[in-house]
Parts: C-alpha cells; sequence; structure tokens
C-alpha cells in the first residue's frame, strides 16, 4: 500500500519541515527530548525514527535536528528560532554540522530539485525513473565518506541523518555498524526508515528507537478532520468518512489526508460500476479504456485498483469492508472473483508498474488493464 502515500513526502522538499508546527502527537517525546537536552543531559548516539509512512516521523526528525543545531534553542525550546546563522544555513542546504545520505532526501538541495523536474522526453522519463530508484540506495563508500566528518574532534555539534536506512547494502551497514559501536562527542546520528523489518538486526541493537507509533484514534480524527476542512473533493464529510480515511491508512494521519486528496479516491464507485459493465459485456474494454484515460493516469488507475482489490479479497475471505460508502459487499453478492483472478489481476498491476518504467505507452497499458479487469 505505499502507493496510497506517494504524496506524504511533499513538504519533505522544502525548507519549511525544518520549521513546521509541531504534530500534536509527537508533542509528549518532544517535550522529553528537549528537556533532556536542555537540562545538560546528551541524547543517545543513534535514533531510529521508523514506522508506516504518513506518521510525521521525517517532520519530527528534521524539526529536532533543526532545533539541535540552532543557537537559539535556549530561548525556543518549541523549535528552531528560523532566524540565526545556523536557521539560514539550513534553509540554504549547506548547514557544516549536517550531512544527510542519501543526499536526495536532504529537504533542499540541487539534487532533489532535479529529481522533481518533469521530464521532457521518454528518454528523460526512463533515465529520471532509473535515478530516482537507485539515489535512495546508501552505499559503503557514502559511510566511509561520512567518517572524516564524524571523527574531526573539537568541531561542536555534528549530526548526520540517514533516511531510507532500509536501502544500505550489507556492505554499508557493516561499515555503520563501527561508528555505532564507537560513539563520537556531540556527534548525533538519526536513522529513518520505513520498513525497520529490513534494517539488520545489528543494526537496530544498537540505536534508541524514537516512541513516534502511538496516535491515539482521537488525535488522529481531530487533525485529519481539521487538515480537510470537513470537506472531501468540495463534498461534506462526517466523522465516519473521516474514520474510514484513517483506517484505510492504516492510522497514519498524514496518510489518509494524502489519500483523501488522491485525485482517484472520489471514483471507487466509478470504478465498480466500470468492473460490473465490463464482466457483464454492456461496456467493451476499449470504451473503458478510453474513458478512464481521460479521467486518471494510469499510475492513479493502478493505485485506484489495488485499494479496491484490497478490499475485495477481505469481502471474499468474510472479513468486512474497508470502505463502508461505495456498497462493495452488495456488488459482490451476485458475483465474487476467484483468488486466482483476484491473484492475476494484481500481478498484472504489478508488472503494469515495471512496463510504464520501461517507457510502455501509458494507452497500451490502460488498454491491456481494461481487458484483464474484464475477465475479472
Amino acid at each position: 500500500m505505499n502507493d496510497l502515500t506517494a504524496n506524504v513526502g511533499a513538504q519533505e522538499r522544502s525548507d519549511g519541515i525544518y520549521f513546521a508546527p509541531l504534530l500534536p502527537w509527537q508533542q509528549t517525546l518532544w517535550s522529553q527530548l528537549t528537556q533532556r537536552v536542555s537540562a545538560q543531559q546528551s541524547l543517545p548516539h543513534a535514533l531510529l525514527a521508523a514506522g508506516m509512512q504518513g506518521m510525521g516521523k521525517r517532520a519530527f526528525v528534521w524539526r529536532l535536528v533543526a532545533w539541535l543545531l540552532c543557537r537559539e534553542r535556549d530561548t525556543n525550546p518549541l523549535g528552531a528560532c528560523g532566524a540565526c546563522e545556523s536557521c539560514q544555513w539550513l534553509k540554504s542546504g549547506t548547514h557544516p554540522s549536517l550531512q544527510v545520505l542519501p543526499i536526495v532526501s536532504m529537504p533542499i538541495n540541487a539534487d532533489s530539485d532535479t529529481l522533481q523536474e518533469k521530464p521532457s522526453s521518454a528518454k528523460d522519463k526512463k533515465s529520471a525513473k532509473t535515478t530516482s530508484s537507485s539515489a535512495l540506495k546508501i552505499k559503503v563508500d557514502d559511510i566511509r565518506a561520512l567518517q572524516p566528518f564524524i571523527y574531526q574532534g573539537g568541531q561542536g555539534m555534528r549530526i548526520c541523518v540517514l533516511d531510507h536506512a532500509e536501502q544500505m547494502t550489507v556492505a554499508a551497514a557493516n561499515a555503520l555498524l563501527k561508528t555505532l559501536e564507537e560513539p563520537q562527542a556531540q556527534v548525533h546520528l538519526f536513522l529513518i526508515s520505513d520498513t525497520p523489518a529490513q534494517l539488520l538486526p545489528t543494526i537496530k541493537s544498537r540505536v534508541q528507537q524514537l516512541a513516534l507509533q502511538t496516535i491515539e484514534p482521537a488525535a488522529a480524527i481531530d487533525y485529519v478532520t481539521h487538515a480537510l476542512g470537513h470537506t472531501i473533493n468540495r463534498e461534506a464529510v462526517g466523522k465516519t468518512a473521516i474514520e474510514q480515511l484513517i483506517q484505510l491508512a492504516n492510522g497514519a494521519p498524514l496518510a489518509a489526508i494524502a489519500l483523501a486528496q488522491a485525485p482517484w479516491y472520489s471514483k471507487r464507485s466509478l470504478w465498480l460500476t466500470t468492473w460490473q459493465a465490463l464482466r457483464s459485456g454492456k461496456r467493451s474494454s476499449v470504451a473503458a479504456s478510453d474513458y478512464w484515460q481521460g479521467q486518471l493516469s494510469i499510475k492513479e488507475f493502478i493505485q485506484l485498483s489495488e485499494l479496491m482489490l484490497l478490499d475485495m479479497r477481505r469481502v471474499c475471505l468474510g472479513l468486512g469492508e474497508l470502505q463502508k460508502d461505495i456498497k462493495l459487499s452488495a456488488a459482490l453478492e451476485s458475483y465474487q472473483p476467484t483468488d486466482s483472478g483476484l491473484e492475476t489481476f494484481a500481478t498484472s498491476l504489478q508488472q503494469t508498474k515495471v512496463a510504464l518504467q520501461q517507457n510502455v505507452q501509458e494507452k497500451f497499458a490502460y488498454d491491456k488493464l481494461m481487458q484483464e479487469l474484464a475477465d475479472l
């Protein structure tokens, strides 16, 4: 379900994330850490911010990094001042006491901006996709390049942030172990991971995990409701719709907001109607493909289809559907796809993702998916 949270990190490409308001469910942890520093008690040498996308763990880490480096932090316990020399360095992406791996994770830098530029040709699109994927890898040479920065004594506080830490190669993880086992004064390492299960046990055993995963349902509902302003796609929504969004996002408020704002979320009922029309022969796959090409990009249609498949599988297994507002159970009363059929279509969606990276035309991909949806 990672695609459902694809828009969550948009703000992370801006220097504003250093100074963004503290998320409500992070206030207790923030107070604990900042009070500890203010009392001249050092933080753990290495901290891990882990958990699903959409919880705000990166926002918390970048905010804490900015505050730790801020020259005026003693008089600004709620966050970095935004005006001192240190904060100005952060805004420009040139802070001498901060190192970030991979470099594209730096909230503001030329490389991250380049990756967001729209490719001008088919060749550029393919190259950008490859670059974007490989740019998240952390290699052993990257870790080795950090050593002079970490071990330069007498330089004041120094901070290293390793984003997507699960993307470290085994050699890189082993190289990092030496640093974790030999803490240096005033050096802090922050590891961020969406899938901490992929981290080596030896790494996880040498870092202290930040308590960021627990979000009270009431706090999540209040935050999402306030952020959306009681509307989704200009339609008024109640508490039930907000609760459904949060459930679909596995309890992650930022992911729930991104889901509500996704252009395909309002077209779930239309997807169900299209599937029923295709299956019954009332509509041709070519006509359906032409129609949907004018509604959503192929990537958005795949995201929509993945969510619908997830819920269809639940219903077919006798579980309640997550989407109460589109009458999925009623649609499946007269006909239920087979397990093999659902698996085949899910595989096709994954294959289409790969094909798109290889520059397959969207129209061809759409036509193929609609034919397979008709056979579901």
